[in-house]
């Protein structure tokens, strides 16, 4: 500190009108209508609140961020899922192909598609 600035007699001044310990335990317990403070009171306690709401805000980022991560997570589950669709899709179609290509060649052949009726199972029937 610049002692060129203030002299002893300034800052003892200055002393006198900071709040003593049992004042600022009474400023930060005080629960009364907030109008009826002076304006350093005022201040003290919209410093508190803007404290309170600095929180508040840095606490939502983080569950923004969370869900964020969450939500990525989510997207790129939906691709490999999109994807095994479509490779399981891909698959179906060629195997009904085959499928198809297999009943062509046995109806050449002679394969005939019949019923069969079987006592085993009389209720199905």
């Amino acid at each position: 500190m610049d002692v060129t600035v203030l002299d002893v007699d300034q800052v003892e001044n200055l002393i006198k009108f900071c709040p003593t310990k049992e004042e600022m335990e009474l400023l930060k317990s005080y629960t009364g209508d907030k109008e009826s403070l002076e304006k350093c009171e005022q201040v003290s306690e919209f410093k508190r609140s803007l404290n309170t709401v600095n929180s508040a805000c840095n606490e939502a980022k983080k569950l923004a961020s969370q869900y964020q991560k969450e939500a990525d997570k989510c997207n790129s589950g939906m691709e490999t899922c999109e994807e095994v669709r479509e490779k399981a899709e891909e698959a179906l179609s060629a195997q009904m192909k085959l499928t198809a290509m297999w009943e062509i060649r046995a109806r050449q052949k002679g394969w005939r598609e019949k019923v069969a009726k079987s006592n085993a199972f009389p209720y199905f029937i």
